[in-house]
């Protein structure tokens, strides 16, 4: 059975709750989706603190210290960047879990190395590993591109808060 957004949000909620965590969101291009999801569930204000969205890479270094180098290296939609967003976003907020989303949702912007549809996502929490996964979406349309980015984070964020509550 496929969850729907607002049940995934509500999931994430529950479990940040159970822990005893705050989450923050990290958003490049789902451009604030991802918190909107998680703030549309009534009583999120307990679990969720606030979001980041930093759409251009003078934001990502300003909000969330990524490295100017680590983004002339790799690129604002990579594995590399979407964890430092995810860790940044977490110290900078002083949140128990993070979640972070960079990528090409279209229609242009894409390349052969980073094509349309490509989204990198993490999840960071205090004395775990980060969580990290790419999805190559393809040329789907902006709008689904984002929609199936702000499903993937969340089912991301779930699973990392059930790795912490299991902890």
């Amino acid at each position: 059975m496929t969850r729907t957004v607002y049940e995934l949000a509500e999931e994430a909620l529950r479990l940040a709750r159970g822990a005893g965590l705050t989450i923050t969101t990290a958003e490049s291009c789902t451009g604030g989706l991802v918190a909107g999801a998680l703030t549309e569930v009534p009583g999120s204000s307990d679990a969720f603190d606030r979001g980041f969205v930093t759409y251009s890479n003078a934001a990502k270094t300003a909000l969330l210290g990524v490295p100017e180098a680590l983004l002339a290296e790799h690129g604002a939609v990579s594995e590399a960047v979407a964890r430092a967003m995810a860790e940044g976003a977490l110290e900078a907020a002083g949140a128990g879990v993070s979640v972070a989303v960079t990528g090409v949702a279209g229609p242009g912007g894409g390349s052969e190395a980073k094509p349309v549809g490509l989204v990198h996502f993490a999840a960071a929490g205090r004395g775990r590993p980060t969580l990290r996964r790419e999805r190559r979406f393809g040329d789907l349309g902006r709008s689904e591109v984002r929609r199936r980015s702000v499903i993937e984070a969340l089912t991301l964020l779930c699973e990392a808060l059930g790795a912490e509550a299991a902890a």
